[in-house]
């Protein structure tokens, strides 16, 4: 059985409850980012959630993600936009882009997520001082309100599938592994077998 570890930044809650469902889901040692190992190679697997700013990782872990090398990665991330918006999925692969070295990136997993009541009121008062703010207006607002409610039971459930679709896969991978290695031992064997014949 493969050992997890899950590893995450959180400021308002809503990662930090993505992160105890996979870590529940997982088995898996669960750590905030602050408090993460410096060296992950004794698991197996490393989840790595995350809250968006700026249409990337959050400060904490983007300092934590060029230390983590040579192990399967899964990155999730929560947002107050839909989860498979351009702007969720760019996040994904700049989190790859300042990812170590010798990583495998597995899967990914996002969900919405409550907007920061801080952020919230700093977008209130841009919308009344700059009506040119492309981050308020009315769309926003319908995306804010949409966003107070996750993550849901639903989200939580679909983080706990998500571990299960990344089992499912790792075991297909290492039986396809296993399979593809044997039949090469075994072709090797016939070649040294034919040889010492002849």
């Amino acid at each position: 059985m493969s050992k997890w570890a899950v590893i995450y930044s959180s400021v308002t809650g809503n990662t930090k409850r993505i992160a105890e469902a996979i870590a529940e889901q997982a088995e898996a040692d669960i750590f905030r980012v602050q408090d993460a190992p410096k060296d992950v190679s004794g698991y197996d697997v490393v989840a790595l959630g995350y809250w968006l700013r700026l249409g990337q990782p959050d400060p904490l872990m983007l300092q934590y993600l060029p230390k983590v090398h040579g192990t399967r990665v899964l990155f999730f991330q929560t947002h107050g936009t839909a989860p498979t918006s351009e702007h969720a999925i760019t996040s994904f692969a700049r989190a790859g882009y300042v990812l170590g070295d010798g990583n495998e990136v597995l899967g990914t997993f996002g969900c919405r997520g409550k907007i920061n009541p801080a952020m919230k009121k700093k977008r209130e008062k841009s919308a009344r001082t700059d009506p040119n703010d492309p981050h308020t207006g009315p769309k926003s607002e319908a995306r804010w309100k949409l966003a107070s409610t996750h993550p849901d039971a639903a989200d939580i459930e679909a983080a706990k599938e998500f571990v299960e679709n990344m089992k499912h896969k790792i075991a297909t991978r290492e039986r396809y592994l296993a399979a593809k290695a044997a039949k090469m031992k075994a072709a090797a064997e016939a070649a040294a077998s034919r040889k010492a014949e002849s």
